[in-house]
């Protein structure tokens, strides 16, 4: 006879704490609720970190655009699109977020957004080609990263309203190691796939992941949120801009946000080990089978990164980003001095896989530090002004990668290797939460 296994049992199981009722950050109300929230919000984070998946803009939408003959000018686009464009606008959406007193539904709004812009990819993918095409999906990728600004602001905050303290990195990091199971099933598929010449599966592979943004969605409609702080919410962009003075009035928020800057290292060097491979022979199926590492990286290490981040944010930041620059480094070195090891099957992709693993622990410290940081209003300002400069940081040292007329990639390696040094002797500094 099966036993039904209550939200109670499983938010104390994954939780790691036999007191599902031990708050910290939390008011009374919310606090009564947190086990059905906690298990709301991790799903829905699994639905959403896998529709993620299914719409990466380095491998599923450059694979789109080359099966529609789109040109590769159009391709160069997705990556800043795809990750600026969510970050740019939320400095001007946070006071619109913070004068809602219920802010889940914001995010619901975002995600719906999401499902409809992929699911007219889909259609642009049935009926156009070339130059149209590329027009096309680059107006709906806008569309798309904008909505994700919404889910952003409102996300974090959210997550800081329902979930106390010390319990916050675990709902991510299970929900990275669940997703990243579902992703590892994916990229074998879209391996065998691509092996068999059958285009359109990465159609239904954008069907599937717009269909996983409407399962979010609904599911996250059903977290149990308490009115939060409404006071000082106004509108007016010059207002928002007067928020970018947390910068200089707030040394512990502008120490963070230069820390979280420095750490885009891991991102940035991302494309650079996919080149380096593809630089010795490997063909363009092998890409499935690095988007496969990424999944497997987020299974293995999420919820060791998560529940590390409830105990020390901090350090997790320090750990990452040194494992990033050993990484980079030791690719450095071996192109240089011993260069017929990069065309070892496993080298590179094991590289690569060591890399995605700090980079989850990027991920998951630096949000579970940026939410435990302030309470309230305080925080949708801290993550609208944080992600803001997030996004400007990232088309500068994006940029980086136009010194490929000078450097090769495996210099440009060492160069985001000597960005994640910085990044940690300044994770080191960072005050503790």
């Amino acid at each position: 006879m099966k036993t039904k296994i209550s939200k109670e049992q499983l938010f104390t199981r994954l939780a790691n704490t036999e007191d599902a009722r031990a708050c910290k950050g939390i008011d009374d109300a919310a606090c009564k609720v947190v086990s059905g929230n906690y298990v709301t919000l991790l799903l829905s984070q699994v639905l959403s970190q896998f529709a993620d998946a299914l719409l990466n803009p380095k491998v599923t939408l450059p694979w789109l655009l080359h099966a529609l003959n789109v040109p590769s000018a159009f391709i160069a686009w997705l990556v800043p699109i795809r990750e600026s464009g969510s970050l740019l606008p939320q400095l001007a959406i946070a006071d619109y977020v913070r004068s809602l007193p219920i802010r889940k539904w914001v995010w619901v709004f975002g995600a719906m957004v999401q499902a409809l812009s992929i699911f007219a990819m889909v259609i642009v993918g049935l009926t156009l080609d070339s130059n149209l095409a590329g027009f096309a999906i680059i107006a709906l990728l806008v569309i798309f990263s904008l909505a994700r600004g919404f889910n952003s602001v409102a996300a974090k905050d959210v997550l800081g309203k329902t979930i106390p303290k010390k319990q916050r990195g675990g709902v991510s990091g299970y929900a990275a190691s669940a997703a990243g199971f579902a992703t590892i099933t994916f990229g074998l598929g879209l391996w065998y796939f691509q092996r068999h010449g059958d285009k359109a599966s990465v159609l239904i592979a954008l069907g599937a992941g717009a269909l996983m943004w409407v399962l979010a969605a609904l599911v996250y409609a059903k977290i149990d949120e308490y009115p939060g702080a409404t006071e000082g919410g106004k509108n007016g962009l010059l207002h928002a801009l007067g928020k970018l003075r947390l910068l200089i009035d707030d040394k512990p928020f502008a120490h963070f946000v230069l820390t979280r800057a420095l750490l885009l290292c891991s991102a940035l060097s991302a494309p650079f080990y996919i080149v380096l491979a593809s630089e010795q022979g490997f063909n363009f199926s092998l890409l499935a089978v690095f988007l496969a590492l990424s999944g497997f990286a987020s299974l293995i290490s999420g919820p060791f990164w998560g529940h590390l981040s409830d105990r020390s944010s901090k350090q997790v930041l320090v750990f990452a980003s040194i494992l990033v620059s050993v990484n980079g480094l030791l690719v450095y070195l071996v192109a240089t001095n011993l260069p017929s090891l990069l065309t070892s099957t496993f080298f590179l992709p094991g590289m690569y896989l060591i890399l995605t693993i700090a980079h989850q622990g990027v991920r998951l410290g630096r949000k579970t530090y940026l939410v435990d940081m302030a309470d309230g209003n305080k925080r949708t300002d801290y993550v609208a002004v944080s992600n803001t400069v997030i996004g400007v940081c990232l088309l500068a040292l994006g940029s980086l990668g136009f010194l490929g007329n000078w450097l090769n990639n495996a210099e440009l390696i060492l160069i985001y290797s000597l960005m994640g040094i910085a990044g940690a002797l300044s994770a080191i500094l960072l005050p503790r939460q």
